[in-house]
């Protein structure tokens, strides 16, 4: 068992070695679907295109009998939204058709939608439509400041002592408590923290002191290494965010709260006034000598800040930030902020990440040590005829700034080449990933070449191996990713190639390039227009991404509340579909154990500095909603839509109704450009059913030990709790009877004996 499970769970974090194809589905500007949805709420299914012109008109709906199919409606624009209400008595309507500032009004449309005849579609928001915090989830429980365990160690030294430093290395075990969508989760949360640091995570194998994370009744940890061998965290139920993660693994690693620290007085007010009684040691603050900074300055953007409403008693806020722009930027749970990022580096004396990472926007002289061949044909720009008029980069926003790389196909002959050659790279075992923004502004037929050149001792200059060619001609930045799989030390090359004889005035421009070790999204799903789109589009209206398609082959697709849910208007809501696919007869139905992962792209141009708002849901194929299972066939459990591309089933739809509020989506660059890029993936997770192993050591140790280990706040289920606390009572009566017996055997020899004093029994003492 042992080894077996040992190189399945090791598998599992390297699986997204096995390369697979990333594909940016578009969808053309066409009508949307009818389908119907549990509860109230109006719904607008519109289709968002990649990279298309339009956003096509879908058929607003609501509970009710009969279909009636909404009329097309076709206009080459470059964005078109419809809006929808719903009436006093729950009818939708369908509203005047709204379109950006240079597009045509188009006439309205006053007929109302029906459901199809016995739609099964319904929506469940795992959130129950809270806006869940870690101090929310822990509400109730004996925490320090909401989420850190109180231990008997001298808890305040945590930060100031080498002692309580972890190996860069951390030993980690997940029990099978752990719920699986929380375990993809933690996973994830390790590749951030391999790919922006220095610090890596490693199945235990042993080692003395190790983090062993279980499901316990909230989200809570330790500070520091503790050295007491196992040492507990709990990611309980609501806890399963990236951000949640992070912050909690932060706590183990030697962080406090960052309005703990002792400067924090000169950033916030705290509204004593307005904090829950009994609560207000959350907001005590430690001085420099206890809890160190590190020399980074106030951040209010970090992870491990509460938020302005932290431990309050009704709606008012607990901290009032001494600049106001800040009031909703305290609290993020999105990722890392460069400080926290920079305090860790300090704290563990990093000078790398512990994985590949390389990063360039072009913006310096020698363009991040990318070398060509002695034709020079990629030159550095801030605009080109024909071409981008800024960079990807800065958009134009900062003076004497803004690079990228340009290859002309304006001259020249068909089948001109140039190449553009990363610096030598040296990566660790896996796959990579290459991720940049390509703006195509020549002939449909000018094209780019993605290669490896990979160096040995029989290629001592270089073998190239090609993985993509991109071609055609878009007008605008495009994102793009590529899966690599380089072995050796190696450049990765891009190669550009002039396509038609004839002179264009365009070519290929490319700008923020990052390679890092790791799986590509599967697909990107971009939203063009997006300011317009958030000025115009009703409350209650959903917009979907094209019919995406995972490796194992399952198809599935995000629908989006642009402005939020009637119920929690102003905060983005998001939604995971599985959609009948071309593969539906040869899969296994309920989908099991997938994990789908919905990103909204931070846009920053170095990936190490990006802050992306993540969602990760996963298919239980056990899960019922009535009758039948959630995530069967959508031909069975879905309904029948229609969209770009053709008719199909969509099933029915798992997600949150607050997923980023727009104060949050205004505060990072979630919008460049107009674009808002989200990237999806749907990942295949059942190998996490199979318990993490234990070393031989500790199996050793527990045979010993002769008793299961029982754990207060961890998740057992009824049967395993009783056999455990029957265990435990039939032990302490075996004992009991054995004392009793030993006891009496002991009296009764020393009264034959009488060469003894018989010693009144004392309670809580046993007298053997």
């Amino acid at each position: 068992m042992s080894k077996r499970q040992l190189s399945l769970f090791q598998a599992f974090e390297k699986k997204r070695s096995k390369p697979t194809i990333t594909n940016t589905q578009q969808s053309s500007d066409n009508e949307g679907a009818t389908s119907s949805q549990a509860g109230r709420e109006d719904e607008v299914a519109s289709y968002a295109s990649s990279s298309s012109a339009s956003l096509a008109v879908a058929a607003a709906v609501s509970e009710g009998p009969s279909p009636e199919p909404a009329e097309n409606t076709r206009q080459q624009q470059r964005v078109v939204s419809a809006a929808a209400y719903e009436d006093d008595l729950g009818c939708v309507k369908a509203d005047e058709l709204k379109t950006t500032s240079d597009s045509v009004k188009l006439k309205a449309i006053q007929s109302r939608f029906k459901p199809p005849r016995g739609s099964k579609l319904t929506q469940i928001d795992v959130d129950e439509g809270q806006d869940w915090d870690i101090f929310d989830v822990n509400k109730g429980l004996d925490l320090l400041e909401g989420d850190i365990e109180n231990d008997e160690l001298d808890w305040r030294n945590s930060i100031i002592g080498d002692q309580y430093r972890w190996p860069q290395t951390i030993p980690y075990y997940i029990e099978d408590s752990v719920e699986m969508n929380a375990k993809g989760v933690i996973l994830k949360a390790f590749e951030q923290y391999r790919l922006k640091t220095c610090i890596d995570f490693t199945p235990w194998k042993g080692e003395e002191n190790y983090i062993s994370v279980y499901k316990g009744s909230g989200c809570f940890s330790s500070v520091g290494n503790r050295r007491v061998g196992k040492q507990r965290m709990s990611i309980g139920r609501n806890c399963d965010r990236l951000g949640t993660v992070e912050h909690e693994f932060l706590h183990a690693l030697g962080f406090w709260h960052e309005q703990s620290r002792a400067d924090r007085d000169d950033y916030i007010n705290i509204m004593w006034d307005q904090i829950e009684p009994g609560k207000d040691h959350n907001f005590n603050k430690y001085d420099d000598k206890v809890s160190s900074a590190l020399g980074v300055p106030y951040d209010y953007g970090s992870v491990m800040h509460y938020s302005k409403t932290s431990f309050n008693i009704g709606k008012e806020p607990t901290i009032v930030t001494k600049i106001p722009e800040f009031m909703d930027v305290v609290g993020q749970r999105m990722e890392f902020s460069d400080s926290d990022l920079l305090k860790l580096k300090r704290l563990y004396n990093c000078t790398t990440s512990s994985t590949l990472v390389e990063s360039c926007s072009f913006e310096e002289l020698n363009i991040c040590g990318m070398i060509q061949g002695p034709s020079n044909k990629w030159k550095q720009r801030m605009a080109v005829t024909a071409g981008p008029q800024t960079d990807f980069t800065t958009m134009g926003q900062c003076k004497e700034k803004g690079y990228f790389m340009h290859f002309s196909t304006a001259s020249g002959t068909a089948g001109d080449r140039g190449f553009l050659e990363s610096r030598i790279l040296y990566p660790k075992p896996g796959v990579q990933c290459l991720q940049f923004f390509l703006y195509s502004g020549g002939s449909a037929g000018d094209a780019l070449n993605i290669w490896v050149r990979e160096y040995d001792q029989h290629s001592p200059d270089g073998r190239l191996k090609l993985f993509k060619t991109i071609r055609g001609s878009t007008g605008s930045w495009e994102l793009h990713h590529v899966t690599l799989s380089m072995t050796k030390k190696s450049r990765v090359v891009f190669e550009g190639v002039k396509g038609d004889a004839s002179a264009t005035t365009g070519g290929l421009s490319l700008d923020d390039v990052n390679v890092w070790s790791g799986q590509c999204p599967q697909h990107v799903w971009n939203i063009r227009n997006i300011t317009g789109l958030l000025e115009t589009t009703p409350v209650g209206t959903k917009v979907y991404s094209p019919p995406f398609l995972s490796p194992s082959g399952y198809s599935f697709q995000a629908g989006l509340y642009l402005k939020g849910r009637s119920s929690r208007p102003g905060t983005m809501a998001l939604y995971l579909h599985l959609t009948s696919g071309p593969n539906d007869d040869k899969l296994k139905w309920p989908c099991p154990w997938h994990q789908a992962t919905v990103a909204l792209l931070d846009q920053q141009s170095d990936v190490r500095s990006r802050m992306s708002m993540h969602r990760m849901i996963t298919t239980d194929p056990n899960k019922l909603q009535g009758q039948e299972y959630f995530w069967d066939r959508p031909s069975k459990v879905g309904s029948l839509v229609s969209g770009p591309e053709g008719s199909y089933y969509r099933g029915p739809g798992t997600g949150t109704s607050s997923f980023l509020t727009h104060s949050r989506l205004h505060s990072r660059k979630f919008i460049k450009g107009d674009d808002a890029f989200f990237l999806l993936s749907l990942e295949d997770i059942s190998e996490l059913l199979v318990p993490q192993p234990m070393p031989q050591s500790a199996l050793h140790h527990k045979e010993m030990a002769g008793a299961p280990d029982v754990t207060l706040g961890a998740n057992k289920g009824p049967t395993t709790l009783l056999t455990a606390l029957a265990f435990t009572a039939s032990l302490l009566v075996v004992a009991l009877v054995t004392s009793v017996y030993l006891r009496m055997k002991r009296r009764t020899q020393q009264q034959q004996t009488d060469t003894a004093v018989i010693i009144e029994d004392t309670p809580g003492v046993v007298d053997l």
